[in-house]
């Protein structure tokens, strides 16, 4: 089944594709139909952050930014879903043409810009869910992000604001400081402007806890371009601040893996294949590096059940991936639950 959708799709233009892919799941559900006739795997119950799930494999951020589709996409079998980056205000993200489709090298460039609708709008959809009304199994993490007019001596207010706005409806929230897409923003990485801004973050979360009387999972998502020693650096702060979690990466801007294809030089993030290997191998690191204490979420390139496999040895408490969703289709969730099962029951790969 969706082998045909796929070869339908891949005849649009890339963004024109995800939109008429969101829509049409969000319609077969509505429809009471099974999106893309998605089987759900067999649980593999998994606790972190000490929230439970059904299995460790999610939708990464990204491919819906909204909350327009929550429950189509929760019905394809993730154990948990990430929606966003949402940020304060709506805007409209990068001028057009700026997603662009490899698949020789089955991967992704997009520049988008957090294009979003804003938080209030987000907040409206989830309230508005089946999955927030009624209930359910499947996770759902809210990613959240700056303004691109937003300085980023100003970003943290920025950041006040959507944590407050989705505290109440998100089971974990993702700062997201690693989009290459937003001028400025991984500069929020750095050593200092990393502690200034958890810091409030988490002060924030506290009170919040307090008023709502349940403490929403923090976690801070970043980029796999990183040098050691900023890894080193970021996993040192991160420790000290005792933040619940991190997601391990976000796209690259390196280009070495698809060196001399015809869209190489087109500007914005990579995801897919490419960079399995390098964001596995910050991953590592920062496992490495930080207290056992704070779990870790491996994304960047998983294709197979395999490449989840080899996240969760790298030090992967839970995997998300959304290029390979794109590529592989729903399929690739219950491959991926699978593997995690196998390695968990020391059954050789």
């Amino acid at each position: 089944m969706y082998g045909l959708a796929r070869a339908l799709l891949f005849r649009l233009d890339a963004e024109q594709a995800h939109d008429w892919a969101l829509k049409g799941i969000d319609a077969a559900w509505r429809g009471g139909l099974n999106p893309l006739l998605a089987r759900r795997p067999e649980a593999l119950p998994t606790t972190v952050f000490g929230l439970s799930f059904d299995n460790p494999v999610g939708l990464a951020a990204g491919l819906d930014k909204n909350g327009d589709c929550i429950d189509g996409l929760a019905a394809l079998g993730f154990g948990f879903i990430e929606i966003g980056t949402t940020t304060p205000r709506p805007q409209a993200g990068n001028p057009k043409p700026r997603m662009f489709r490899l698949p020789e090298h089955q991967a992704v460039i997009n520049r988008l810009g957090f294009n979003n609708e804003g938080v209030d709008a987000l907040v409206r959809k989830v309230e508005a869910s089946k999955l927030k009304r009624v209930g359910g199994s499947v996770r759902l993490g809210i990613n959240i992000g700056k303004n691109r007019d937003t300085p980023n001596e100003q970003a943290l207010g920025d950041y006040l604001h959507c944590l407050g706005r989705v505290y109440p409806l998100a089971d974990y929230v993702t700062v997201n400081v690693s989009s290459p897409n937003t001028a400025g923003l991984r500069e929020l990485q750095e050593e200092k402007a990393l502690r200034a801004l958890v810091a409030g973050l988490l002060e924030a979360r506290e009170r919040l806890a307090g008023q709502h009387g349940h403490r929403v999972p923090l976690l801070v998502k970043i980029a796999p371009d990183l040098s050691e020693d900023d890894i080193d650096a970021s996993a040192r702060v991160l420790g000290e601040l005792g933040i619940d979690g991190v997601i391990c990466g976000n796209t690259t801007t390196d280009r070495l893996a698809i060196e001399g294809h015809p869209l190489a030089g087109e500007t914005g993030g990579l995801s897919g294949h490419p960079l399995y290997g390098r964001s596995t191998t910050v991953l590592r690191r920062l496992r490495s590096r930080l207290p056992a204490t704070i779990p870790l979420i491996g994304v960047g390139g998983i294709l197979s059940g395999a490449d989840a496999g080899g996240k969760a040895t790298a030090g992967a408490d839970l995997v998300q991936f959304y290029t390979g969703l794109i590529y592989r289709g729903p399929a690739l969730i219950g491959e991926c639950v699978e593997a995690l099962r196998h390695r968990r029951d020391g059954i050789p790969a």
